[in-house]
């Protein structure tokens, strides 16, 4: 059967006037965004208002317009910040550090919101820290300031959101354990908290507690953290990590640690990169998908071997986005459909089992997911949005 044309107005799909003429029908609802979540739920972090855990996506309330966010803590202690397309900022789960930003260290197992603000954009997670971008392009940190990683120039805790600064034009951020790092609208990439792995890319392992510029370059564009280490590409299209690199997680052929950027290969085709806590992954702009670092299954090559430069994981040519956390990795096909592997103790991988996978495994038939939240490096709970 031929596909029928639909033309979108405002909320609802209405036909084009010749398939009506058809006697096909007049209307038909227009799929939108649900929040889907499963796995890990130690602290309520799933917001189901439960602490259940659950080993196959599981849909959170009845609203439609989740944007995006990210998901924080550890095994034992998991929370989430998410952002709605109208700009508000939600959050729940674990708060003993005040990182779900409400103002108090009360855990919640269902969302809520955070201030009254309507500007907030983009918003990663670490340990127990949060930083977030407003479309104003003003950074924002709270939660567990230890080591400096909130770039408060302090390392206290805070349990709402504060300014870093008062720049006005930062873009891409990330966040390791303990640190975090950010890209600006001019290309410059800065960074600050825990350092004692030369994660932070300065060339030295002394902790910042406010933003530093690593070197001097203008051309970087994505960064992505892993436990103590980072990967970055830049505008031109080359890949760069930094950091720890015992199991080879820095890409750069061999186990050696750097407290500055080393350049992954010399290719020019790296597009999307998500790091794991000692492992990473990225996807080039011929849609291929590659990994390295530590291995025990979560790499997707269907072996437990480390590799300490990329190695292609099968061969096809159709990944779109991607996102990993401890043990386990979550990426959605240009089909829209779901794909995972890795660790699944926690039933995050969603594929109604407990079962680990060394290899990319389909869930479920649907081919609707648009988004995957960012996860901590130290997580086993999974997000992500579908158009139903």
């Amino acid at each position: 059967m031929a596909t029928i044309p639909y033309t979108q107005y405002g909320g609802i799909w209405k036909l084009n006037a010749a398939s009506a003429a058809q006697g096909a029908g007049t209307w038909a609802p227009l799929p939108v965004p649900h929040l889907y979540v499963w796995g890990n739920n130690v602290s309520g972090q799933l917001g189901l208002g439960n602490t259940t855990y659950y080993s196959s996506p599981k849909q959170v309330g009845s609203l439609t317009n989740w944007s995006t966010g990210a998901v924080g803590g550890s095994v034992s202690s998991g929370f989430t910040i998410a952002i709605k397309t109208d700009g508000t900022l939600w959050a729940w789960g674990q708060n003993n550090n005040g990182q779900l930003g409400l103002g108090n260290t009360t855990s919640y197992s269902s969302p809520k919101q955070v201030g009254a603000l309507t500007n907030w954009l983009k918003v990663v997670c670490g340990n127990y820290h949060v930083h977030a971008v407003k479309t104003d392009g003003t950074l924002w940190s709270w939660g567990n300031g230890q080591l400096g990683v909130l770039g408060l120039n302090n390392t206290t805790y805070y349990s709402s959101p504060k300014q870093v600064g008062s720049l006005t034009n930062w873009l891409n951020i990330t966040a390791t354990y303990s640190a975090a790092l950010a890209t600006q609208t001019n290309g410059t990439l800065w960074a600050w908290g825990q350092n004692n792995n030369g994660q932070l890319g300065l060339g030295n392992r002394t902790n910042y507690s406010s933003p530093k510029q690593v070197g001097a370059l203008t051309n970087w564009l994505y960064v992505s953290g892993g436990q103590y280490f980072v990967t970055a590409i830049k505008t031109d299209g080359t890949l760069w990590s930094w950091g720890s690199s015992q199991f080879g997680q820095l890409g750069v052929g061999n186990t050696t640690s750097y407290s500055s950027p080393k350049q992954v290969g010399s290719l020019t085709t790296w597009a999307t990169i998500s790091n794991g806590a000692y492992s990473g992954f990225a996807i080039k702009t011929d849609g291929t998908l590659w990994a390295w670092g530590l291995n025990s299954s979560r790499l997707g090559l269907n072996n437990n071997t480390n590799y300490s430069s990329p190695v292609q994981v099968g061969s096809l040519t159709n990944w779109s986005k991607l996102s990993s956390s401890t043990g386990s990795s979550l990426a959605i096909k240009t089909d829209g459909t779901l794909w995972v592997w890795g660790g699944n103790s926690s039933g995050q991988l969603g594929l109604g089992n407990t079962t680990s996978y060394s290899s990319p495994k389909q869930v479920g038939s649907l081919a609707n997911w648009t988004t995957l939240f960012n996860f901590a490096c130290t997580q086993q709970t999974s997000i992500a949005i579908a158009k139903t």
